[in-house]
Parts: structure tokens; C-alpha cells; sequence
């Protein structure tokens, strides 16, 4: 059975883990048509995107890269140079291939705003980690709960829309959808818990967090000051 929860503290000693595959940067139209079809040649694929951040408030932006990657090869779709191109919306719909990613309402929210399309096969890692015991939802914390090394987060809030991307921004993008693909076929080595083990490992937590919580309230609470009343 796996730890049910890592802090960041632990994460932080964790050695660091970066995709070291084939990138293909698909910057152009052209380009489109054999990235989808070296992809599906497999039957299940990382994905992931990036949003150029914003600083202010009221300011948003469209999802700027797709990036989908197998066990060894990494395509990242720059979607704010090419658009959103009626292949790539055929690969996402497709059920035929199985796309693993982390949270994939906000990204499927976002890529909805290039173009409407009905996702084909998506799992989301949030919805099954927990069938093996593992309560944390970020990427981070749940890779190095299976995996024991760490995910760098450093390249998140750059700019996604630079006209080249870095090498670190490459391989960070890179990682994270291929990270999202070697936790899922992880996962599907081991032996699901049953309903009655997860009741009992969600019980445990809920009852550490409202004891943690009580201590906090504890350690915060003000002591009473009495002060004597020169009257009496």
C-alpha cells in the first residue's frame, strides 16, 4: 500500500526527475499531420497544456501549448503559433487512444475556448489515485509518493507565449505530461483497495486533519490577560 500523503518538506529532499525523450516542437501547420499520426501509433498518451500567466487582474489567455507525450517522445502543439487545428481536435476526440492527465477540467475548459470538441478517452489521475489509497491531487505529490523523485515546478509561470521556447521550458512542459502517462501505467500494475480500505484511510485523514486543525486553534488562541482593577 502506498503513503496516503507527502509534504512538501519530504518532496523537497526528493532527487530531481526530468524527461530526457524526443521533443517535437510543432510550431507550424505543417508539421500537424505526422506529430498526430507518430501518436497514434499508441494506445494511451500523457497530456497536459500551458497558459501564458497573467499579472493582471481581469487579463486572461487562451491555453498557449499542448503538450502530449508517450513513454519516449514528446509533441508540444504551440497552439498560439498554429491555432487549434482540426487534427488535434480529431486526436482528442478520438476514443480509440486514452490520454492521461491531471485535473482535466481546467484544461479541457481552456482548449474548449480555441474550439468546441467532445473529449475521447480522457482519464483524469485525480479521479483514480485515491482507488489505491493516495489522497494528494497534485502532480507533484503524487509522483514522488509512487515514484520517490521530484517534478520541478520552477518553468510554470513563464512566459508560454515567447517566440522560442527555452530548453527548460521544453522539458518541463515535456515532463509533466509525461509524468501524468508513467503514474497511470503505474497504477495499473497494482491491486485496486476495496470501498471498505478507502473508507478507513479517508476516515484516518479526516479525523488527523480535524486534530491538527484543534491544535492550531489552540496554539493561536490568545491568552487571557487579567488585569486588576485598582478600584477594588
Amino acid at each position: 500500500m502506498f503513503k496516503t500523503k507527502i509534504t512538501k518538506e519530504e518532496v523537497n529532499l526528493l532527487p530531481l526527475i526530468v524527461f530526457e525523450g524526443k521533443i517535437t516542437l510543432v510550431d507550424d501547420i505543417s508539421m500537424v499531420q505526422s506529430a498526430i499520426n507518430e501518436l497514434r501509433k499508441s494506445k494511451v498518451v500523457g497530456i497536459d497544456t500551458e497558459t501564458k500567466p497573467s499579472f493582471t487582474r481581469g487579463t486572461h489567455y487562451k491555453v498557449s501549448l499542448v503538450q502530449i507525450s508517450t513513454l519516449d517522445h514528446c509533441f508540444l502543439f504551440r497552439l498560439n503559433k498554429i491555432g487549434f487545428p482540426p487534427e488535434l481536435s480529431e486526436f482528442l476526440a478520438d476514443e480509440k487512444v486514452k490520454k492521461i492527465g491531471l485535473s482535466l477540467r481546467d484544461d479541457l475548459s481552456g482548449l474548449n475556448k480555441h474550439q468546441k470538441f467532445n473529449p475521447g478517452n480522457f482519464v483524469d489521475i485525480q479521479t483514480i489515485a485515491q482507488n489505491y489509497g493516495i489522497l494528494e491531487l497534485s502532480l507533484q505529490k503524487i509522483y514522488a509518493i509512487l515514484f520517490e523523485k521530484k517534478i520541478s515546478k520552477s518553468q510554470r509561470l513563464s512566459n508560454w507565449e515567447n517566440p522560442e521556447l527555452s530548453e527548460l521550458q521544453q522539458r518541463y512542459a515535456a515532463t509533466d505530461a509525461w509524468t501524468s502517462l508513467q503514474i497511470y501505467l503505474q497504477l495499473m500494475k497494482e491491486n485496486k483497495l476495496t470501498k471498505k480500505q478507502i473508507q478507513k484511510i479517508v476516515m484516518q485523514d479526516t479525523m488527523e486533519q480535524r486534530e491538527k486543525q484543534a491544535q492550531r486553534m489552540l496554539q493561536n488562541k490568545p491568552e487571557e490577560i487579567q488585569t486588576s482593577n485598582p478600584e477594588l
